[in-house]
């Protein structure tokens, strides 16, 4: 059964949608706990695909194609996930903030958000302050991902901020902030939790942020 798990972690790294989604069924079928594929097969395999785009040694198109198969494979084990109780790690909101339509990075750290186990919530591209927030506080959500490409942007994620305090949810989430003009410096300035320079660190530092909090 181990070897099964392997091979549907290679099948998920190069992106081969129908294969991912028949071991997952045979898995199944086999009697695997839907815990244990997840966490095995898929979460393993697009763990892999995270460090090699780190790295450098595969790219955006890669990583997309491994996270379509992904998705083929969750999609049967959901429902068996829902029926026996099992939670997500964490629940995250995210989205390209107002006045910014650019959403690669944003679905990039989505995905890769999706394969350490956590719950995404996409709020889409030019979200406003304030649905960041109605949408944190509908979802329980315990992270705020906040994405901008345009230095015209940059401010939004300050409101963001300001919008989480007004609500008076913001010692309940962390605040992270991203993208090409974004960095520490300025992450600092406007008091935000964290700043990931890619992906793949973003969704390290997420689950590293709930582990602290005892939530993951």
């Amino acid at each position: 059964m181990m070897e099964l798990l392997v091979k549907m972690s290679e099948a998920l790294q190069k992106g081969k949608a129908k294969d991912v989604k028949a071991m997952v069924q045979e898995a199944i079928d086999l009697g695997l706990e839907p815990q244990t594929i997840l966490n095995e097969g898929l979460l393993s395999g697009m763990n892999e695909v995270g460090i090699k785009f780190k790295n450098n040694e595969v790219y955006v198109p890669d990583v997309l194609i491994a996270a379509r198969a992904m998705k083929a494979g969750t999609e049967l084990l959901k429902p068996l996930l829902v029926a026996g109780g099992i939670k997500a790690r964490g629940k995250v909101v995210i989205g390209t903030v107002k006045g910014d339509l650019h959403d690669i990075g944003k679905n990039l750290v989505a995905m890769m958000m999706e394969g350490q186990g956590l719950e995404i919530i996409d709020a889409g591209t030019d979200v406003a302050p304030e649905r960041f927030v109605e949408l944190a506080k509908e979802n329980d959500a315990q992270i705020i991902a906040c994405s901008a490409l345009l230095t015209t942007t940059m401010g939004e994620m300050k409101a963001v901020i300001e919008a989480a305090t007004a609500a008076g949810i913001r010692e309940h989430v962390v605040i992270m902030v991203g993208g090409a003009p974004v960095n520490d410096t300025f992450a600092k300035t406007i008091g935000a939790d964290i700043y990931t320079p890619d992906a793949a660190s973003a969704a390290e530092e997420a689950i590293a942020a709930l582990i602290a909090r005892g939530i993951a």
